[in-house]
């Protein structure tokens, strides 16, 4: 099976992964385009979710609750953190538009535990990572710091001509604390629009090694291996990492024939 999923360009859902279309068994994600005024309704029963106001202005209503207003960007690729709101179990949510939007929802299998609640931007880490050309800029959305069964959530912009998640690593092996089994999806963005960006996703014994060319809106799965990025001159790249696992931590190990840079 390809890691590549290809989005669609009309409708409002953009793609969509789940656990029985990846082939394995935590990581969920979805992506929906909106127009003004237009809505959205979705269940996952024994899901939590975690809603990413990606562009955009929305209301979320999931019972008696409701958040309004939600969205300050206009685009990804602003220098700013989005709002987010998390839901520990899959009860029916309906998200409208107040303005042309983007939303991402992920995904990940849960006992229901735990209170709903908005994700302020103002509480989001924001942080540079990397040297040189593998230097990107992180926000950390639902970090293993925060309240949540099993999801992680981040994202990253990349600056154009640079490599990300480099030295590559991976984080596919049980041996806490030098590194946790996490299934993880990207979804790609890019500006302009028609660009395009390289991922790889490789294992040290070759048994996975698939490199895929990304446009805006594809997800790339990563079942295990390493699985850097590099964004061609001209262009900027975005992704949204879904990350979930037996255990909610992050660990990783870099791959020991790159992990000389770190050094110099």
């Amino acid at each position: 099976m390809s890691l590549l999923v290809k989005a669609s360009r009309e409708g409002p859902l953009i793609v969509r992964v789940t656990p029985e279309s990846a082939g394995w068994k935590y990581v969920g994600f979805s992506a929906y385009r909106l127009p003004a005024g237009g809505f959205v309704n979705f269940a996952h029963p024994g899901y939590e979710q975690c809603i990413v106001v990606l562009a955009g202005t929305v209301t979320i209503r999931r019972g008696g609750e409701t958040w309004r207003d939600l969205g300050e960007r206009q685009s990804v690729f602003e220098d700013r953190a989005p709002y987010a709101v998390y839901l520990p179990d899959g009860d029916a949510v309906n998200i409208t538009a107040q303005s042309d939007a983007e939303v991402g929802v992920a995904s990940a299998p849960s006992t229901g535990k735990g209170a709903a609640r908005v994700i302020e931007p103002s509480t989001m880490k924001r942080f540079a990572r990397g040297h040189g050309l593998n230097e990107r800029f992180v926000c950390d959305i639902l970090p293993q710091t925060e309240p949540a069964e099993r999801l992680l959530v981040v994202e990253v912009r990349t600056p154009s001509g640079h490599s990300s998640r480099y030295p590559p690593h991976k984080h596919d092996t049980d041996n806490l604390p030098q590194e946790s089994s996490l299934e993880e999806t990207y979804y790609h963005r890019l500006q302009p629009a028609q660009g395009f960006a390289f991922q790889r996703v490789y294992t040290d014994d070759r048994s996975l090694d698939e490199s895929v060319a990304v446009e805006d809106h594809d997800v790339v799965l990563v079942p295990r291996g390493y699985h850097p990025v590099v964004v061609p001159y001209g262009y900027e790249s975005y992704y949204l990492n879904v990350m979930a696992g037996p255990t909610r931590e992050w660990h990783f190990r870099n791959d020991p024939v790159h992990e000389w840079m770190l050094k110099r």
